[in-house]
């Protein structure tokens, strides 16, 4: 993504959404767009749309945000040590666009590997399953295919 078409998405942006990708915000809990959200598809950053988490790896952990045991592109995300407000977390990042995304706590489900990335809706853009084609993302259909 080159500065040009990131300033445009920026400027395109609602005011949470800069706020949370811009300047590292956190929405409110429980009272955004995908913390119910049940649809089939993947979700990209709201800048670069560059791809990010499956709804197949979204999970309910009631803690407000949506919640994910894994990306579908490890290095689309990236992972910082995150030290403000007196806390030690773990930062998540898009690798592209430099949008915060949220943090990875290690108290995911254990059998899906024992992490929850929890994120801010207001970072992410919902592709649905039936839409991946479309808007470029068809390599991800196979992630749905049932297997028999």
């Amino acid at each position: 993504m080159n500065n040009v078409s990131k300033k445009q998405a920026i400027l395109a942006l609602n005011a949470m959404q800069r706020y949370v990708t811009q300047q590292n915000g956190t929405e409110p809990p429980f009272d955004n767009e995908f913390y119910h959200h049940k649809a089939e598809g993947i979700y990209v950053d709201i800048v670069s749309g560059e791809p990010l988490f499956s709804s197949l790896d979204k999970f309910d952990s009631r803690c407000g945000w949506p919640s994910f045991t894994k990306p579908i592109e490890p290095n689309n995300v990236i992972e910082k040590q995150d030290n403000s407000y007196g806390m030690q977390r773990t930062e998540v990042r898009s690798a592209n666009a430099d949008s915060h995304l949220g943090h990875v706590f290690p108290d995911g489900p254990k059998t899906l590997g024992g992490l929850r990335y929890c994120i801010n809706s207001a970072a992410l853009r919902f592709i649905p399953k039936m839409d991946l084609e479309k808007e470029g993302y068809g390599q991800y259909l196979k992630l749905f295919e049932k297997t028999k």
